[in-house]
Order: structure tokens, then C-alpha cells, then sequence
């Protein structure tokens, strides 16, 4: 632009020039925000905005017209995956926040053999993102990296962070609350006359798996007085097929009812239990977490503990349009309580039976 406004619709009364670098100085602001205003483009505090187009009404210029269906910028949204429909959930709910605010959401999901977190981010930072929600990603893995994440903090880049907590990184977290859904899975399943009851579980690094043992340990102890339940806690993959891995193991120590970290796993469990000729829930009680779509519709419908996805994405993307507006990120996480959902895949324990 060669310092020069692109268009002075309405000059000043003494017919004089006005450079950018006027605006900048009655704004008190850069001449690189100055242009970043006029040209409409994303990454400028709402007050900063504000400020520059005020200085052209002093200065007796018209405010730049945004055209009609423009976007306040693209706000990335990096998930792991489509398979497990909670994340579809996430993407949809979030989206669906981020369009009612103006903005475009941009979702680049983590496919087996595809690009991984940091070629999506980098590709983000390039095309001049607003800002990126992250759901379930490396944050969430106690072993991974954080330095990731706090370079884009530095950079002034926009971050939230779900389902996963870190103290390293200066950036709002969002999380249900992991150890009160499994304290009310074990309550209802100790409620029902269940006392061998088990846990499968995703891979232990993770922080959410971390907080739903501890969780189900105070709870075992609380409520049934069992200090050693190690033998109770089965690890494998967030999956239907690692579900039904950790079932094996867990039905060979005679668990009668089984918490799972996620409906999919749950949804392996029963089929494990099938396997063994056992039913659902007559032997044995299986409850997941999540509250997937379509999940009411399985065979049984699934008893499960719901995660609060619509508001944990109101939340989300209100904290990063504060974030947009100038407000620095800080470490704080928001969290959310989840609801236990009962219906048919459990019923009356041993206790009861007796």
C-alpha cells in the first residue's frame, strides 16, 4: 500500500493527505494494525479496533464496509479422529459456536497414516488462523511435549485446549470432570448390589484415564472399603476392539459390573461378554461414558455417563473469542460436571440376587 489508505472516500476539509501513519499515531497503534483493520483482517483486539476505526472518523474518513457473509477469520478446530462419534459431536457443537460468533471453523481431523497435530497447526499459523481448539490432542498425553503448544502461545496465537490438562501451558483448558464420572459410575453399580466391579481403560499416559482411576480408587474405597483394586483396572485402546480386550481380563477376575472410559469401549465389553456366552446386563453390568449419538439405540441401549459436549464448546469458544479480543491466555481450566444416564445395559448385582 506504500503507506498510502487505499480509498478516501470522504477526504479532509483542508484536501490533505492522510497516511497510515496519522491513523496509527491518533490510534495509538502500529501501522501494521492499522492496515490489519482496514483490509479486514483477522487477529486485531476488539478495543484496538475500535480505536483505529474512531480515528478515521476523526479524521474524516469512512469505517472500511465488511462485505455481506464476510468472516471475522478462520478459527482451526484439531481433533483426533471421525471414527468415535463423540468427536463428530465435538466438531459439530464447536463449529456450530464458532459460525454463530462470525467466524469460520476450519476442521482438520488426524487420520491413521495422515498429517499429525503439528503439520495441521503449522499449516493453521500459515494461512493466518484466528486461533485453533483442540480437542484430545497431544496436551492430553502426560509424555508428549508441551513446548508445541507453548511456542504458539508465544507467537500470540489464540489457544484452548479439551479434554486433557497441562500446568505448563499458559492457555485455557476445558474438561468434564473425569474422577466424579467415575465416582458416579461405581455408585450406581454399588447401588445395584455390585462389588466386584472393573474398569477398562485407554493407554495410562493420558491425563483424563489418570483422573478417572483415581476417581474409581476413591470411590472403590468409599464405598466398598477395597484399597487394592489394581487387579480391577484393565489398560488397551479407546476403541470397540480394545474394549473388548481389557473385558477378557477383567471377566476373568469375576468382575459382575465394568466402567468404561468410553462408549466404543463399553460397546467391546458387551461384546466380549457375548463371546463368553455371558448376558447383558442378567451376568454382567456395563456402563460407558460420553453419551455418543445413536448410542441410546444399541443392543441394550447403553447405560453411560454424558459428557456436557454443548456446553464444554460454548465454553471453548467463548474463551478463545476472549482470547481473540486481547485478553492474554492464562492457565485455567473450566470444569464441567458430567450426568449419569441409566437404561438397559445394567441391572441387579450378586448382592441382590442373593
Amino acid at each position: 500500500m506504500d503507506g498510502e489508505l487505499p480509498r478516501v472516500p470522504r477526504p479532509r476539509l483542508d484536501g490533505a493527505g492522510v497516511r497510515l501513519a496519522d491513523i496509527a499515531v491518533r490510534a495509538g497503534v502500529s501501522e501494521a494494525t492499522v492496515s490489519r483493520v482496514l483490509n479486514g483482517r483477522p487477529g486485531v483486539a476488539v478495543t484496538t479496533r475500535q480505536a483505529v476505526l474512531a480515528a478515521l472518523d476523526v479524521l474524516g474518513y469512512e469505517r472500511p464496509q465488511r462485505p455481506r457473509g464476510s468472516s471475522n477469520g478462520v478459527v482451526g478446530l484439531v481433533i483426533p479422529e471421525l471414527d468415535n462419534p463423540i468427536f463428530p459431536a465435538f466438531a459439530q457443537a464447536i463449529g456450530r459456536e464458532l459460525t454463530q460468533h462470525g467466524y469460520t471453523p476450519m476442521l482438520c481431523t488426524q487420520l491413521p497414516g495422515g498429517a499429525p497435530e503439528d503439520e495441521f497447526t503449522e499449516m493453521l499459523t500459515e494461512r493466518g488462523a484466528s486461533g485453533i481448539v483442540f480437542v484430545s490432542g497431544l496436551h492430553a498425553d502426560t509424555t508428549a511435549d508441551v513446548e508445541r503448544y507453548t511456542r504458539l502461545v508465544g507467537r500470540g496465537l489464540p489457544i484452548v485446549l479439551l479434554d486433557g490438562y497441562s500446568d505448563r501451558i499458559e492457555a485455557p483448558f476445558i474438561s468434564p470432570d473425569d474422577r466424579a464420572a467415575a465416582g458416579l459410575a461405581v455408585q450406581h453399580l454399588v447401588d445395584l448390589g455390585h462389588e466386584r466391579i472393573g474398569m477398562a481403560l485407554g493407554p495410562r499416559r493420558y491425563v483424563p484415564v489418570i483422573r478417572k482411576i483415581e476417581g474409581y480408587r476413591q470411590a472403590m474405597a468409599h464405598l466398598l472399603g477395597a484399597d487394592e483394586t489394581d487387579e480391577l483396572i484393565s489398560h488397551s485402546l479407546f476403541s470397540v476392539e480394545g474394549g473388548q480386550a481389557a473385558a477378557v481380563r477383567l471377566l476373568e477376575q469375576g468382575c459382575t459390573g465394568i466402567v468404561c472410559a468410553s462408549d466404543l469401549m463399553a460397546l467391546g465389553v458387551i461384546r466380549a461378554c457375548r463371546e463368553r456366552g455371558l448376558s447383558v446386563p442378567e451376568d454382567v453390568s456395563v456402563v460407558g461414558f460420553d453419551d455418543s449419538p445413536l448410542i441410546a439405540f444399541t443392543d441394550p441401549p447403553l447405560t453411560t455417563v454424558r459428557k456436557p459436549v454443548g456446553a464444554m464448546a460454548a465454553a471453548a469458544v467463548a474463551a478463545l473469542i476472549e482470547e481473540i479480543s486481547g485478553t492474554r491466555g492464562r492457565n485455567v481450566e473450566l470444569v464441567f460436571q458430567p450426568e449419569l444416564v441409566v437404561r438397559r445395559s445394567t441391572g441387579s448385582g450378586p448382592l441382590v440376587n442373593r
